[in-house]
Formats: structure tokens, sequence, C-alpha cells
């Protein structure tokens, strides 16, 4: 249901095509659309019922605006730059990696075969994508042996070691004629296109004959070279008699998520599979036409011959944007692949529900198991505290967030007791609870960002009712809050709650238990994990105190560049002098460190 604001802005759209961006509460970008009708699409998301992660999307839509572009084909190109520029959450996120590897043929005057991650505009001829590393380098060394060109870094006077093996024709020592260097590159781009039965024959020929002549030696290399080429080449079986390089796309939607899955035919052969899975926000045609332009922008793909997709895509604009004949085949072997690839997309996002609903159960539905116990309405976000110390020295405490059963790890934070031992001893634990909750909660309010669900405290009674202390007398803010008892074995035992530490209810072998004790695992880990950090840099700054001529700017030199106390001991004297310290006070240190011994940390 669209507010009184949005009304009157739905009521303005034009009827022309262009791109829109939808924006949350907080004017953040979280989605990137294209319209050849910009009053009919966005509408629609308010007009019309969705589920799944496009009702999710409409709910966070508080604003939107629009940019009218000329024609179709500049609604594209505009929204595939909308979406590089602002990430937005909804869209497609394509990783933009080396993608797959290539066989390349330089452009130069000695030309080298090589593999390459990188496609560039300099004149090379390039074939691939191959299915792995390991197939383009068995291929590349055949061809180094049947079609040597130039191994070596150019000339330098004398025959390189790969002219001696036959693999190099000796651009090292000579010049080598044009002609010859044509000669072989004619053979590989017949090789690399498919056209194998030749030389197969003739490897098979040389082999035979090899044997007869008892040479068994060579006969073995010549095997070894015509398995390279069953193992590469001819691994794929052939589909279709049209050598033609092309790639094909198709998709399967269900309960708002869309499955795609791409096919690399090459050497008529199907070379590669990829697929992707994702939220379905506009309609599956468009949303496999904007994956196919984010599909070609990544910095590793050469544009195919042709690309074959399903019916109703809007083929002729990505065909005038990509420079590539888009098709739809009606019968024969590329319409059966087209039908595979769409049954192949079905398959993933069936299984795709599989584990999610198997993940969900262990996740979302371990944590509405908490909060259901807790009698509290769902929440996404669980912070959880936990402290450590060694009898009070060098306390710490370490934060977590659980995010829908799952750790974000990205929202963890660390905390340095403050003055804790001028204060209080340092094992006062509602002392560390109360500075670390007031320094948490202080800074989310000052800072206006959002504040969790649910609070969980490794810790008993004691704990729970600073918590709440500091939370409705000194911040005002009322967030539910839980301890985290553990047994006599240090193990996770039950939750409490409210002043008096009521137990709550909770299945030990539900879902809901397991994921309290990876919460209540996972922040003493973290917690333990920082203080013993901290406790080793204190121990090493206390070692350097008692060492004659090593001053406060010293201690930092050291403790930044080495940070322990046995990286100091293994380094030589004259590694220590590099840092400005003088030849006496680096012996001193070497001394002091090699006789003081170093405390253990426990636990």
């Amino acid at each position: 249901m669209a507010t009184e604001y949005l009304e009157h802005k739905l009521a303005l759209l034009p009827d022309r095509p262009g791109c829109y961006l939808m924006k949350d509460i907080n004017a953040k970008i979280i989605y990137v659309g294209k319209a050849k009708n910009l009053k009919n699409r966005v509408r629609s998301y308010f007009k019309s019922s969705h589920e799944g992660k496009t009702a999710k999307l409409v709910s966070e839509i508080r604003d939107f605006e629009t940019i009218v572009t000329s024609t179709n084909k500049e609604a594209f190109l505009l929204e595939i730059t909308l979406i590089q520029k602002h990430q937005p959450y909804f869209n497609i996120k394509l990783k933009k990696g080396t993608g797959y590897p290539y066989i390349k043929l330089t452009n130069e005057r000695d030309p080298k075969m090589i593999i390459t991650g990188q496609i560039k505009k300099d004149g090379g001829f390039y074939f691939g994508p191959y299915p792995n590393v390991y197939a383009a380098e068995e291929t590349l060394n055949f061809l180094q042996k049947v079609y040597p060109l130039r191994r070596c870094n150019g000339y330098q006077g004398r025959p390189c070691l790969y002219y001696h093996m036959g693999q190099c024709l000796g651009a090292c020592f000579k010049e080598i004629p044009e002609e010859k260097y044509a000669q072989q590159i004619k053979h590989i781009k017949s090789f690399l296109n498919g056209n194998v039965k030749t030389v197969k024959k003739q490897l098979t020929q040389k082999m035979d004959a090899a044997a007869q002549d008892l040479k068994f030696e060579r006969a073995a290399e010549l095997r070894d070279q015509i398995h390279y080429i069953e193992q590469t080449v001819e691994k794929q079986k052939i589909i279709s008699n049209d050598r033609t390089p092309r790639d094909l796309f198709n998709f399967y939607v269900d309960k708002g998520w869309i499955s795609i899955q791409v096919f690399f035919i090459r050497q008529a052969r199907l070379m590669k599979r990829e697929k992707r899975i994702f939220p379905c926000i506009g309609t599956p045609e468009e949303e496999l036409a904007t994956f196919i332009l984010q599909f070609y922008n990544r910095k590793n793909n050469v544009l195919p011959r042709e690309i074959l997709v399903p019916e109703d895509v809007d083929q002729e604009s990505l065909s005038s944007i990509l420079h590539v004949p888009f098709r739809t085949p009606q019968r024969g072997v590329k319409h059966d692949l087209l039908k595979m690839a769409h049954d192949n997309a079905q398959l993933s996002l069936e299984e795709k529900f599989r584990l999610m609903e198997l993940d969900n159960r262990q996740t979302v539905g371990a944590q509405k198991q908490i909060f259901d116990a807790l009698c509290l309405p769902y929440g996404h976000v669980i912070e959880s505290f936990d402290h450590s110390h060694i009898q009070g020295a060098d306390a710490v405490s370490a934060m977590i967030s659980f995010v829908d059963g799952q750790p974000a790890k990205a929202n963890y934070r660390k905390y340095k007791i403050k003055d804790i031992l001028e204060q209080h001893n340092g094992a006062d634990e509602s002392a560390n609870t109360r500075e670390v909750i007031y320094r948490r909660y202080s800074r989310l309010l000052k800072e206006h960002k959002p504040l969790p669900d649910l609070i969980l405290m490794d810790g008993g009674l004691i704990e729970l009712r600073v918590i709440l202390d500091v939370l409705h007398n000194e911040l005002g803010i009322h967030i539910p809050v839980a301890g985290m008892v553990k047994d006599d074995h240090h193990s996770t035992s039950h939750l409490i709650t409210g002043e008096q530490g009521q137990i709550v209810p909770l299945d030990r072998k539900s879902q809901g238990f397991y994921l309290l004790q990876r919460i209540q695992d996972e922040v003493h880990r973290f917690a333990i994990t920082f203080h013993r950090q901290t406790h080793s840099k204190n121990a090493l700054s206390s070692q350097l105190e008692s060492v004659k001529g090593v001053g406060p700017k010293t201690r930092i030199k050291l403790l930044k560049h080495y940070g322990s106390v046995k990286k100091i001991k293994d380094a030589p004297i004259d590694d220590l002098m590099k840092l400005g310290i003088s030849q006496t006070t680096a012996q001193a240190i070497k001394l002091s460190l090699s006789v003081t011994p170093v405390r253990k940390i426990g636990k």
C-alpha cells in the first residue's frame, strides 16, 4: 500500500522508457530497475501483490526517483551503470573475478602462446574459455610440442633450452621468417577451432612408425600427445557440425527466485556451464536481460559470435548493445540445448529450496524458538557480550552479533575496559558489564543507528540486573535482555530473564538451544582471543620497560614491528639497529629477553 506521498509521485510518472531508483527510509538506494514504460512498471510495485524478496523490497520502499531515456536501449545501458555505481542491496551482484582461462596468440613479430585471465584489445587471438586451468595448460603444452612458436624472451645470441627441446623456433638466436610463423599459427587456429582429426591421424601414423623402428621413447611421446587431445579438445561430446562459438542462456522461476543457466559452446562442444540463483524482482525476461549485460561486463569475457536465449527476451536491445546476434532456436540440437538449460535451472532452484529449508530450520527457525521462549515477537538481530581477564589484569570485553541465526562478523566489536584497576578489582564482572553496555548503546543512540532486538549476556543474575539498570535508568531505552547461564562443566545450561532471573523454558534438544550454544561459544571464543592478544602485547611492553635505555618510543617501535617476545628474541641485533636502536641498547634487549621467563596465558 503506497503512502500519500508516493501516490502523488506515482500520478506524475511518464509513459516513457527509463530507469527507476527505489530508496529506503534513510534515502539509500536499494534497487535499480529499467522499464519500457516507467508509469506502468513503477506503479505495479504498489498496486499488485508480491511474494518473497519482492514483497520485502516493496515493504522497505519509502521514496523513488526516475530517469527518462530516449530509447529502451539507453535504459539498458543506464541501468548497468547505476547498478555498478550504487551497488543496491536487492540487485544482482556478479563477482568480478577473473572468470575462465583462455589461450592467447600474441600479436608480435615473434608471437607466443600463453594462458591468460585478462582479455585486452591488443590484436591477439583468444581461444576458450576452458573449463579449468588444467585443461588450458594441457592444451597449451600439446600445442607447444607440435606447433612451436616462441617460448623464450627473445633474441639473446644463443639457443634457449626450449629450442633444444623442440618447443621454440629459435627467435633467441636467429630471425624466423614470418611465413614460418604464419604457417604454425594457421595450424594452431585450426586445431583450437576443433579441427583435430587430421592432427590426430598424423600423430597416430608417426607413433606407429616410431614403434616399428623400435624407437619406443618417441612412440610414447607421440602416444602422450594423442592423449592430450583426447583429454582436452575431444573430452566433450560433439553436439553439432556447426563450430560457431556461442553462449546459451535460459532460466526457471519459482517462489520469487530466478535460476539462470549459462552454457558455453565451443568447438561444437558444450565446454562449460555456469549457474546463478537470486531473487527475481522484475519480470524474468528483464532479469535475464540485465544479467546478460552484467555477465559480459566482467573483466574476463570474450563475446561469442552468437547468443541463444528464450523467447520474449528483448533481443533487439541486447544485440544493439553487445553487437552480437541474439536468436531463439525453434528446433534441432540448439533448441534441445535450450530446453536442457531450462531443466538444469529448475533442478538447481529446487535444490536451493531444499537447502534453504534446512538452513532456515537451523538459523531463522532456531532464532524464532529463542524469541518465542522469551515471549517476544521475532527479531532479526541478537547481540551478545562476554568478558575476559587474568586475575583482574588486562580486562577486556567482546560483543558479537547474530542476524537471523547467522554470525555477522562485520558487526563484532572489541572493548578494552578503561581504568578498571583504578576503580574496581579488575575481576569485577558487574563493573565491566556496566562500562561496556553503556559504551555500546550510548554510541548507537548518539549515531542514530538501529538497536538490536535482543541482548544475551554470558553471565548470571548480577550481570543481568546491571544491564537492565544501564539501559532503563541511564540510557532510557528498553531492549529485551537475557542471561546465558552455564553449568558446572562450563557448558550452556539455560536462559534467565527479568530482575528476579526467571528461568526460560527452552527444549535442550531444539534447534533454538543449539543456536544458544553456538552464540555462547562464539562470544567466549571472541573474548578469549582478544584477551590473549592484549595480554601478550602488555606482557611484552612490561618486559621491555625493565630494559635500560628502552623508552616509550622504542617500545612502540618494537611492538609495532615485531608484536611478540619470540620474534624480538629471534631477530638479529643488526635488524634491531635498523629501527634506530643503538647497538648497546639492542644487546641489552636481547640479553634481557633471553633470561626473562615468558608468563603463559591461561583461559
